[in-house]
């Protein structure tokens, strides 16, 4: 995780990019939005995404972006992803060095060695990828550290790796019914049994068997 911060960065970039090109007249608005969960059929071939439950956080002409929110594989402490984050020790004072662990979710196959923070809105930086009203993304080890200081955001989901689609790929996934999708409730992008995410979201789903 050496390269992270760098990693990021460009993730960030092509983000914003994706943003701007969306917002453009001429670009139609995508279907499902940002902000809808991409819930995996129980005939999904592909088994790195057998029930799956993917929290899309863009989707756009050139493609899609989305993080896997039910998928724990670890519980770690913060201090230490800082400290492989940045390949250094902390300068922080000892009085002010992130404390406690975080649970880490794997968000999709694509590149597991960047981090990405899903989280509530009130929170932000400058690099934040407000994808609703309700739902923020920030990949940086600066919020993982405001996490661990108490200064982060009330909820939040930190995952490695995440789920990536061409242009037109999604569309025609969802067209086979790969992925059924469904609003993306606070409660179950945070707060429900991740046991239980896949069978909830599915339950709420707004396309048909």
């Amino acid at each position: 995780m050496a390269r992270w911060r760098q990693a990021l960065l460009a993730i960030v970039a092509l983000l914003t990019l994706g943003g701007a090109m969306a917002s453009r007249a001429e670009d139609p608005a995508a279907d499902p939005a940002p902000g809808q969960l991409l819930i995996a059929s129980a005939a999904m071939q592909d088994p790195r995404f057998r029930h799956s439950v993917i929290l899309l956080l863009r989707h756009d002409s050139t493609g899609a972006f989305g993080i896997a929110i039910n998928r724990p594989i670890a519980e770690e402490p913060i201090a230490k992803l800082l400290a492989e984050a940045g390949g250094k020790a902390d300068a922080n004072p000892a009085d002010n060095k992130p404390e406690g662990t975080i649970q880490v979710f794997l968000g999709g196959p694509v590149q597991p060695e960047l981090g990405f923070i899903v989280h509530s809105p009130e929170y932000g930086r400058p690099d934040t990828l407000h994808v609703d009203d309700a739902l923020a993304m920030t990949a940086s080890k600066e919020a993982l550290r405001d996490i661990g200081q108490h200064k982060g955001p009330k909820k939040y989901l930190f995952a490695l790796g995440y789920a990536g689609w061409g242009a037109a790929q999604l569309e025609a996934e969802i067209a086979r019914r790969d992925w059924f999708t469904a609003p993306a409730e606070l409660e179950l992008v945070f707060d429900t049994e991740r046991s239980q995410v896949w069978e909830r979201a599915l339950a709420r789903r707004t396309r048909e068997l």
